[in-house]
C-alpha cells in the first residue's frame, strides 16, 4: 500500500508541470484565428477563379443525349404478282447488294416471253411481206402506165380515121371509153403503190427491226423478258432482313405489295435533338463525337450533316398556338443530323440505338459572355 501511495503521489506532482509544457508550447490564439480566416477565404476564391475559368473556356462543345442512331428502312415487294416458290432469306438475316431474296413462280411469265417471241417474229415476217405487196404494187402500177400509153395511141389513131371518115364514129367512142378505163386502173395502182409504201412506213429501204410494228413487238418482248427476270427479287442494298418472320413459300403476293423490311447498314446517320440555345454557333462540317448506349467508352467520330429546317412542334400532328395571353416560352428542339462511316465501324449497330453526342463549334464563350452587351448599358 505505501508503493501505490508513493507512485500516485509522484503522478500527481508531475501533471502541474506538463500542462505548463503544453501551455508554453501552444501557438497564440491570434494565429490560430487568422490562419483559419485565410483558409476559409482561400476555398471560395479558389471555387470562383475554377468557376471563372470552365465559364470562360466552355460553350465550344454542345452536348445532348437526345439523339437516336437511324439507318435507311426499304420495303422489300415483288414487282409481279404470283405465288412464292423460293425464299432464301430469314428474320434478321444478312445479306448483301444483289443477293436472291425470294421468287416467284416464274412460270406464267416465261409462257409470256414465249408468246411475245411469236408476236415478234410474225411481226418481222409480215414485213418482209409488205415489202413483197410493195413491189407487187409497182408491177401493177407499170403495167396500168404502160396500158395507157398503148390505148392513147389506139384512141389517137381512131380519131384520125374519124376525121378522114374512115371507120364508124362507134369504132372512136369505144377507144375513148377504152383510154378511160386503162387510165383509172393506172390511177388505181399508184393509189396501189402509195399504199403499200405507206404500210412499210413511208420507206421503201427500211430495216425490218426498224419498222413500227416490228417495234412494238421487240417492247412486248422486252417488258417480258424484264418481268420473267423480276421473278426473283433481290436486294438493293447491304442491311438485314426485318420482319419477315412469317414470309413463307406457298405465299402469294401482289405486285407492289410489301412483305417485309430491309434495314441497310451501309447507311446510318443520328439524329440529336438540340435545345434551341445550344445552335448559335452549330452549323454544317463541324465534328462531332457520338457515344452509343449500347457501346459506353467507344466514341465514334461523325460530322454535321445538316440542321433541321423547324423544330419538332412544326413537324407534329398539332402544332401548337401560342396565340393566347396565357403563353409560356419554352424553349425549343430543333434536330440536327450527323452523317457517321458504317463501313469502318468496330460493331455492329441497330437502328434507333440511344447515343449521347458531342458537337465541336470552335467557338468559346470568351470574356464576352462575362460583359454587358451595350443594350444592357443603357
Amino acid at each position: 500500500m505505501n508503493a501505490i501511495s508513493k507512485i500516485s503521489e509522484e503522478a500527481t506532482a508531475a501533471e502541474p508541470q506538463q500542462v505548463l509544457q503544453a501551455v508554453a508550447e501552444a501557438p497564440p490564439a491570434r494565429k490560430r484565428r487568422r490562419g483559419r480566416m485565410l483558409l476559409m477565404m482561400a476555398v471560395p476564391l479558389a471555387l470562383i477563379a475554377g468557376g471563372g475559368y470552365v465559364w470562360v473556356t466552355g460553350g465550344r462543345y454542345q452536348e445532348t443525349d437526345n439523339a437516336n442512331l437511324r439507318q435507311a428502312k426499304v420495303s422489300i415487294a415483288s414487282e409481279t404478282a404470283g405465288r412464292i416458290v423460293a425464299v432464301n432469306v430469314s428474320d434478321n438475316a444478312r445479306v448483301k447488294a444483289g443477293e436472291a431474296l425470294f421468287s416467284v413462280d416464274p412460270e406464267p411469265y416465261r409462257i409470256a416471253l414465249a408468246q411475245a417471241d411469236a408476236a415478234l417474229a410474225a411481226a418481222r415476217l409480215n414485213v418482209e411481206q409488205l415489202r413483197a405487196a410493195y413491189s407487187q404494187a409497182l408491177a401493177q402500177e407499170r403495167v396500168a402506165a404502160s396500158q395507157v400509153d398503148y390505148v392513147k395511141t389506139q384512141f389517137e389513131r381512131s380519131t384520125e380515121l374519124a376525121d378522114r371518115g374512115i371507120s364508124a364514129k362507134s369504132s372512136l367512142d369505144e377507144a375513148r371509153r377504152d383510154l378511160a378505163r386503162a387510165e383509172d386502173e393506172h390511177a388505181a395502182a399508184t393509189q396501189g403503190v402509195a399504199s403499200a409504201l405507206a404500210a412499210l412506213g413511208g420507206n421503201a429501204e427500211i430495216a425490218t427491226d426498224e419498222h413500227p410494228a416490228v417495234l412494238a413487238a421487240l417492247a412486248s418482248r422486252d417488258k417480258a423478258a424484264y418481268e420473267l427476270a423480276r421473278t426473283t427479287v433481290r436486294a438493293p442494298a447491304d442491311g438485314v432482313v426485318s420482319q419477315a418472320s412469317s414470309f413463307k413459300i406457298g405465299q402469294f403476293v401482289g405486285a407492289g405489295t410489301p412483305v417485309f423490311s430491309l434495314v441497310e447498314t451501309g447507311d446510318s446517320w443520328v439524329e440529336a435533338n438540340f435545345k434551341e440555345t445550344q445552335l448559335t454557333h452549330m452549323k454544317p462540317g463541324q465534328e462531332a463525337e457520338i457515344t452509343l448506349d449500347t457501346y459506353p467508352g467507344r466514341p465514334l467520330k461523325a460530322t454535321v450533316e445538316a440542321i433541321g429546317a423547324g423544330t419538332g412542334a412544326e413537324f407534329s400532328l398539332l402544332p401548337a398556338q401560342n396565340a393566347t395571353g396565357n403563353w409560356v416560352k419554352v424553349t425549343q428542339r430543333i434536330p440536327v443530323r450527323l452523317k457517321i462511316d458504317a463501313d469502318k465501324l468496330p460493331f455492329a449497330l441497330s437502328t434507333g440505338m440511344s447515343a449521347t453526342v458531342s458537337v465541336d463549334t470552335g467557338v468559346s464563350r470568351g470574356f464576352s459572355g462575362l460583359l454587358p452587351t451595350a443594350h444592357a448599358a443603357e
